[in-house]
């Protein structure tokens, strides 16, 4: 939509916001013809001057419920601005200059595949010694390997999982038998646990350098669905999302990529102070056990591993990478029917034309911790997410349609290195584990479910048990994996217990039902977020040369978009050092 003009610079834009539009039928099928019709209004046109336009943002406004709006921000072109502003007055009109983002190589251009042929004669992309490396498939380095592709840098990615196909059946294997492959799960394998959550698209991070509408822009073209460029509320879904996810991968290769699965990095080479080499086990497909040892040359390596790769924590941790322990929060995952959630939402049963509704709550325990919804999944499913034997874990996933019966959230309760019992930079990884072990054992391996109503007089006090024998019956739960009932108040600390209560109760006084006894929880939600933060510098790169911690599990993102968008942060650093370097080998050969 944004276009240059003849001298290079980005025109200007004509942008109208607060169009605000009464959600139901006619708007469903005829939103291009009234959004267009407002706009005439509002600007003032004569029905002779044509103009195009571009939807910014699309928000649901229920403040007045049950009467719902849409409200839009859009941009306007084809028209001269000036003479357009002084017709049309309003402080909801005004000229905007877009940010558009720009990558720091080849003038930012993508590159055509007939075009590489030329660049490695250039040698644009070959004047370090060997190819960046990215470790990892999540967000951030799916993203980080995309940007670097398209731009000529062949990029080699290495994911200890499975393609997103044979993920999938993995995961499906597992949610009905039980048997865990600790390699590939729903935390490791192609696209990351991102894959399967709840695939929401918004993020919280400032976007000055245009990143944000970069990866929503690199979705659409992978076959996310248009609307994710400008709802106030993007999703994709686990359905879309695994098809996404291939085709990045197929545009990958196709640049002068390569993706290799099954293949899980053991150690690192490092000589005077820099990366040298990766040492990895190559997994044959379907096989347990040690694989066939390699080792890649390389002095660029992105650590894109994802927070649950504790095994390689403890590797990075052994080979003296500089890192520290970080607050993250924990918690139980909440389900309510979709149908409840609806009608407080929208004051009404919700028709056809509305999405399925979310929500957001937050609090503050009397011990100062916060407590707050995570990862809210509007008709969806809470799923078993366990990427170790003995240990278990939970998370939320929806599909794109948002059908299912219940909406599901985490309730997480903030915790510090000073509940983790330890001062080691792991700490929280191993107080981690120890809450998953218990979710292990309460629930003899599968997810351990409580009634609301029998957790909170547990944690108070009160033994009497109401529902725990699933008496309540209207509230049934809606699990991706074998579950049971199960003693759910004995999983966290008394003083996290404590807090989540306190949530709760906090949250039901302000939506009529959210803390009814028959609101079912299930847990642990434990990965919330990295428990690790990777230490580096304004450059990209740990005290170790080339190596560039990235993503959510560097300590460095907290979702889908905000992974994704330091994945292409990254992927912008490795390019100024190929090109630093490409430009000291010019000044040398003068």
């Amino acid at each position: 939509m944004y276009e240059q003009n003849g001298e290079g610079k980005w025109t200007n834009m004509i942008r109208i916001n607060q169009i605000n539009l009464k959600a139901g039928p006619a708007l469903a099928e005829r939103e291009e013809e009234l959004l267009k019709s407002k706009i005439k209004r509002l600007l003032k046109l004569k029905d002779k001057e044509e103009f195009t336009y571009e939807i910014v943002k699309r928000s649901l406004d229920a403040r007045k419920k049950p009467v719902i709006f849409y409200s839009y921000t859009v941009d306007v072109e084809g028209l001269n601005e000036n003479e357009v502003i002084k017709r049309a007055k309003g402080s909801q009109i005004s000229v905007v200059e877009p940010a558009r983002y720009r990558f720091p190589s080849s003038g930012g251009e993508r590159l055509k595949i007939e075009d590489f042929q030329s660049v490695l004669e250039r040698s644009m992309v070959i004047k370090k010694e060997h190819r960046p490396v990215i470790i990892g498939t999540g967000p951030a380095g799916l993203f980080c390997g995309y940007m670097l592709a398209i731009h000529g840098y062949r990029p080699i990615l290495l994911e200890r999982g499975m393609d997103v196909e044979h993920r999938c059946e993995k995961v499906e294997e597992f949610w009905k038998t039980g048997r865990l492959d600790t390699e590939c799960n729903i935390q490791f394998g192609e696209g990351g646990a991102g894959t399967f959550s709840d695939g929401k698209l918004n993020t919280l991070v400032k976007d000055k350098d245009g990143r944000s509408r970069q990866v929503l822009s690199i979705f659409v073209t992978s076959g996310a669905p248009k609307d994710i460029l400008y709802d106030g509320k993007p999703h994709i879904g686990t359905d879309i999302l695994t098809n996404v996810v291939k085709n990045m991968r197929e545009a990958i290769i196709a640049h002068g990529g390569e993706v290799h699965f099954n293949t899980k990095v053991t150690d690192l080479c490092i000589e005077n102070g820099r990366i040298k080499a990766l040492i990895v086990e190559k997994r044959e497909k379907g096989k347990k056990g040690e694989g066939k040892k390699a080792r890649i040359e390389t002095d660029v390596a992105v650590l894109a591993i994802g927070h649950s790769a504790r095994d390689t924590f403890q590797m990075l941790y052994e080979r003296k990478v500089s890192m520290e322990a970080k607050a993250f929060a924990v918690g139980l995952r909440a389900e309510h029917p979709q149908e409840l959630i609806d009608s407080i939402q929208y004051g009404m049963e919700r028709p056809g034309y509305l999405p399925p509704a979310a929500y957001k709550v937050t609090a503050k325990a009397k011990d100062g911790r916060g407590v707050y919804s995570f990862c809210m999944c509007p008709g969806g499913y809470v799923v078993n997410a366990s990427s170790e034997e003995g240990h278990l874990a939970v998370n939320g996933m929806s599909y794109s349609r948002r059908d299912g019966q219940n909406a599901n959230s985490a309730i997480i309760v903030s915790v510090t290195p000073k509940d983790y019992g330890s001062s080691h930079p792991l700490g929280g990884i191993e107080f981690q584990r120890r809450l998953e072990e218990r979710a292990y054992e309460i629930g003899n391996g599968k997810v351990p479910v409580e009634y609301y109503g029998d957790f909170k007089r547990a944690v108070w006090g009160e033994k009497k048990d109401t529902g725990y024998d699933g008496t309540y019956g209207q509230y049934m739960p809606r699990i991706k994996g074998q579950w049971q009932f199960a003693k759910a108040h004995n999983i966290m600390p008394d003083a996290l217990n404590r807090a989540f209560v306190e949530g709760m109760e906090a949250f039901g006084r302000k939506i009529p039902g959210f803390a009814a006894d028959g609101v079912i929880l299930s847990g642990i939600e434990s990965r919330t977020s990295s428990p690790v933060r990777i230490h580096r510098g304004e450059n990209g790169q740990s005290e170790i040369g080339g190596l560039f911690p990235c993503g959510e599990g560097a300590g460095y993102a907290g979702g889908i978009m905000s992974a994704a968008m330091d994945g292409i942060r990254i992927a912008e650093q490795i390019a100024r050092e190929y090109q630093t370097q490409r430009s000291k080998v010019i000044c040398d050969e003068k």
